[in-house]
């Protein structure tokens, strides 16, 4: 078993610039819902969660993820929503641009591949915005339109454990579309 220094939690996100994670920070302190902010700083979508692994997996994922390609990936962020079971309110897309679905199973191929057990729910891409959220209204928003052209890998915490983001690598999309091989 690794020791708690040769742990990382690490998840593959969209990166927002300064000017939309403002704006996401704006719609988080506008919602109609109670509980914690999420620091503007912390701002992201989650693409996949490879969760804590040894820095040797974290050297593979980083070797393996670059080969991202595909060009900046248009979103409209046009929705929020609220998921009980984990008590957060998010902002996320009413539609998925198919783009976004293949760069997340793109990037849960390569956990799988490193060995590590993904999640197998369905890709339901959001900005958390408010963690710890037991009361929440659905209102609408003015659309943020997102042209999301990084990727980043980033580790929460230290050794394993949650806590403040820092960012390990980050990849430019540019290029031709990705796609996913079908299941054979």
């Amino acid at each position: 078993m690794p020791s708690e220094t040769n742990l990382q939690r690490v998840f593959f996100a969209l990166w927002p610039d300064d000017r939309l994670r403002s704006r996401l920070a704006a719609v988080a302190r506008g919602m109609t819902a109670n509980g914690r902010l999420v620091p503007a700083g912390h701002l992201h979508l989650t693409l996949a969660f490879p969760g804590t692994v040894s820095t040797e997996v974290v050297a593979t994922l980083i070797s393996r993820a670059a080969a991202i390609a595909g060009p900046p990936i248009p979103l409209r962020l046009d929705r929020v929503g609220y998921f009980p079971r984990s008590r957060v309110a998010w902002v996320g897309p009413s539609e998925v641009p198919l783009e976004l679905e293949a760069l997340a199973a793109w990037l849960q191929g390569i956990g799988r591949d490193c060995g590590l057990r993904m999640e197998d729910r369905p890709f339901r891409p959001h900005v958390t915005l408010r963690r710890f959220v037991s009361h929440f209204e659905a209102v609408p928003i003015d659309p943020l339109d997102w042209f999301a052209d990084r990727v980043v890998l980033i580790e929460s915490g230290q050794g394993g454990h949650p806590g403040a983001y820092r960012l390990l690598r980050s990849w430019l999309l540019e290029g031709p579309p990705m796609t996913v091989p079908e299941a054979t």
